[in-house]
């Protein structure tokens, strides 16, 4: 016969139940909890700021960070939510919440372990990604752990480990095609947005490709922004696959589907301390191509001085990591590395990287050649990779698919099945750059171009960015446009502009003879 709670049990149950309350506040994928300070709630249990607390509504428990309040924003019975966690509780104004202490995060011994150098093993790792993907882990948490990652602190028997953990703890995509492609950019440079071309290309030729991307982490853009100027990119699981089973491919945002949840938790923290390792993004890559369903993928990996990789050694270095964890998932993996000394086409910025892939895609004359052309070699690549052509002729293969418009019909069919194609945003602001010096442009500042879009308001805001007009090797003139710059508003237009201002030289020019 089952018995009664004893009264105590029940009296403290009951005390600490508060009311749900929507409050409005975007702290974007972080789950906050706000309480009174002088709330009786507060006081009985101990809890003060940062205090990880567990949300308990019907059969659904959430894990969220508590701020206080010293004002009369709440009443006393009341529990503020933040969007996120309004979203992940999913209640309603004036339901009732029943608050308690998150349990001690015991897998976290293995990330303090790991800061005084004893390495991870395979068990931690997966226990590790399971609290993360669980939101066990706040914020700091996170951080300490993608410190404890960063640089060279994994080896490669702990980036393997650390890929199956997040495979694990997310779904998996299958494919009734026995080869299925994939290609990935390590990023760094601005406007390389070739994705956005192979894709088309590939799937026109016959391969299944149900590609997807990020959004930005420390770029102006991201594939998945530079995408969604265009079309809808969050899809569910199962729109995804209709898209792949309409058109053969897809071009989405790999947060929408989940995939790989634990890596969307840490990109949402890496992109806040702009750090990333190679540990760190070839776990992130390979836990997405091989949930995705991948079997052959392909990664660029663009070198130089002012980009991600600094140097064509790193460069290799990361190729044979990515390589190795491939070949142990069961990916068929090959890197190549390009050029990474300037930006790719002339957009930097989610619209005006779009209007870039339009030319290339419509075949227009002001299309850029660099961007056709990088994408050209990527998309020739994987069509050997995937078996469509022979070893040294899939470049050309590639090039015959884009000239017959093969490639533009097929873009414009994902986008349509995707939800249909959009038009692009028009920034209200703009200002032209131009040159101080005269002289030919040998060198290009990837960081600070990077740098410029972000303050006048990429990724965030789409129409935002620049347009490059000086690549290597450009002779000019003082008083030569350099760049033209967009803003949606006057004020982060003036705020790019002082930084440029400030910063030194965008671009390296030598005089001529």
């Amino acid at each position: 016969m089952h018995q009664p709670p004893p009264a105590n049990a029940v009296n403290a149950a009951s005390a600490s139940m508060l009311r749900a309350r929507r409050l409005g506040i975007d702290t974007y994928q972080h789950l906050v909890v706000y309480l009174r300070r002088d709330s009786p709630v507060c006081r009985a249990e101990g809890f003060e700021a940062q205090s990880r607390i567990e949300l308990t509504c019907g059969a659904l428990t959430v894990t969220a960070t508590l701020n206080v309040a010293d004002s009369e924003l709440l009443e006393l019975d009341e529990v503020g939510l933040s969007e996120a966690s309004w979203q992940a509780l999913g209640v309603r104004d004036g339901t009732l919440v029943q608050l308690r202490h998150a349990a001690p995060l015991q897998s976290f011994a293995a990330v303090r372990a790991k800061l005084q150098g004893r390495p991870f093993d395979d068990a931690a790792l997966l226990v590790v990604a399971q609290d993360i993907v669980a939101g066990r882990y706040s914020d700091i948490h996170l951080a300490t752990l993608i410190t404890a990652c960063s640089g060279s602190h994994l080896d490669l028997a702990e980036t393997i480990a650390l890929t199956r953990a997040m495979v694990a703890v997310g779904q998996r995509m299958q494919w009734p095609a026995a080869v299925v492609v994939d290609k990935h950019c390590v990023g760094g440079l601005p406007g390389n947005r070739t994705t956005l071309l192979v894709v088309p290309i590939v799937t026109a030729c016959g391969l299944t490709m149900p590609k997807t991307s990020s959004r930005a982490i420390t770029s102006p853009a991201g594939t998945a922004d530079t995408m969604e100027v265009l079309a809808p990119v969050s899809l569910e699981v199962e729109q995804m696959r209709q898209v792949v089973q309409r058109e053969g491919g897809c071009i989405a945002w790999g947060g929408g589907v989940a995939l790989s949840p634990a890596d969307d938790i840490l990109i949402r923290v890496e992109r806040a301390l702009e750090l990333d390792s190679d540990g760190l993004l070839v776990a992130s890559v390979l836990s997405k191509k091989v949930a995705a369903g991948a079997t052959h993928v392909l990664i660029d990996i663009p070198w130089g001085r002012t980009a991600k990789v600094r140097s064509e050694q790193a460069a290799r270095q990361l190729a044979a990591r990515l390589e190795a964890c491939g070949q142990a998932l069961g990916l068929h993996v090959r890197c190549v590395l390009s050029d990474g000394s300037q930006p790719v086409g002339s957009g930097i910025g989610p619209a005006q990287e779009a209007l870039d892939v339009l030319a290339v895609l419509r075949q227009q004359d002001d299309a850029p050649q660099d961007l056709r052309q990088r994408a050209l070699i990527l998309a020739g690549l994987l069509l050997e990779l995937g078996g469509k052509a022979a070893p040294g002729q899939g470049e050309a293969l590639a090039r015959q698919t884009l000239e017959s418009g093969a490639a533009w019909r097929k873009f414009q069919g994902i986008c349509a099945a995707q939800g249909g194609m959009r038009e692009l945003p028009q920034a209200c602001c703009s200002q032209v750059l131009t040159a101080r010096h005269g002289g030919r442009v040998v060198a290009i500042d990837n960081r600070k171009l990077s740098t410029l879009a972000k303050l006048a308001g990429a990724p965030r805001a789409a129409a935002a960015g620049l347009r490059f007009h000086a690549p290597l090797g450009t002779i000019l003139t003082p008083g030569q446009p350099l760049l033209t710059l967009y803003a949606e508003t006057p004020g982060e237009l003036r705020y790019a502009l002082d930084y440029a201002e400030t910063q030194g030289a965008l671009v390296t020019v030598e005089a001529t003879a």
